[in-house]
């Protein structure tokens, strides 16, 4: 195998232990981490998007945490051409960099470039919007789940963005919009290791509960109310807020949007599943396994197939 950098990729559903593991890694190879959660770009979403604290910030150099206003316009091709810059330049420095996050989209586009779709003439976005206004969202993820069944077991069919995305390309197309995923992959300038967490399932399930609640009790309650004015940008179409902000419309009581607010986190969890199930390149480990024995995985990987 040709001497490259090695990216390696930290993935698994939330709250399951990425943020610790992916800095212990960087402290163990002497490197950087690249965020690739796309929740955490944004400063004004700071307890909602579990962004690691400042001690963990400090412990190991931090890249696109925090560092857009929900107010831009940025999209995954955007993450991609700004990560495979930053790329270049920490390759430079170092012989392994870090990746870490949920947005299995996100990671796919670094390591293996965005798939092409067809264009979309502005009239049928219009109208997928107007029907979002005028029928509301389960309408909209009604179709999807009929027009493309796989993509809607791994889509967050919550984020309307998202949902009315993926049926312009299928009522464009009259193709899934699964079908256009991974049809080819670009070339990039290093070698790409996956390392996975998990664990069971209701694990997973306790785990985020317990994150839920460690949220409201840092003030995400207060946080949402101060972004209740910007509820229609696409960045606050994000589980923990949409919830909060259905309670202040009056249409929950607090209580039960943080139960819904666990609930959808949930499913989010196990739609990133999904997601990273359907890729077999990734290294499973339980989340309890040692953080040594996955640094001595990453060396004996390195020795087996000479990454770098």
């Amino acid at each position: 195998m040709d001497k490259k950098p090695l990216l390696i990729c930290v993935v698994g559903p939330t709250a399951i232990g990425k943020t610790a593991l992916s800095i212990e890694l960087a402290k163990a190879f002497d490197t950087e981490i690249l965020s690739a959660d796309s929740r955490q770009f944004f400063k004004e979403m700071k307890i909602g998007t579990a962004v690691p604290s400042s001690e963990e910030l400090a412990a190991a150099p931090h890249h696109f945490i925090q560092n857009l206003s929900i107010h831009d316009d940025y999209s995954v091709g955007d993450f991609e051409k700004d990560a495979l810059r930053l790329l270049n330049d920490l390759f430079s420095k170092h012989n392994i960099v870090i990746m870490v996050g949920g947005s299995g989209l996100y990671i796919d586009a670094v390591v293996k470039g965005l798939d092409v779709f067809p264009e979309v003439p502005a009239a049928i976005r219009e109208g997928l919007n107007k029907e979002l206004e005028e029928k509301g969202l389960e309408t909209l993820q009604q179709e999807l789940q009929e027009a493309d069944p796989d993509y809607y077991d791994r889509v967050d069919i919550q984020n309307p963005h998202r949902v009315i995305r993926a049926l312009e390309v299928c009522r464009v197309s009259g193709q899934p919009y699964s079908s256009f995923l991974n049809q080819s992959h670009a070339e990039r300038p290093f070698h790409t290791l996956y390392i996975g967490l998990q664990a069971e399932r209701e694990t997973v399930y306790e785990r985020i509960n317990q994150r839920v609640d460690i949220m409201v009790t840092q003030g995400l309650v207060a946080e949402a109310k101060a972004l209740l004015p910007y509820k229609q940008l696409n960045a606050m179409q994000t589980v923990g807020y949409r919830e909060l902000f259905r309670h202040f419309d009056g249409e929950w009581t607090l209580e039960e949007a943080i139960s819904e607010i666990k609930k959808n986190t949930r499913r989010f969890a196990k739609r990133q599943g999904t997601w990273f199930k359907k890729n077999p390149n990734i290294h499973w480990f339980d989340y309890k396994t040692p953080v040594l024995e996955i640094v001595d995985f990453v060396k004996n990987k390195n020795h087996e197939t000479n990454f770098i």
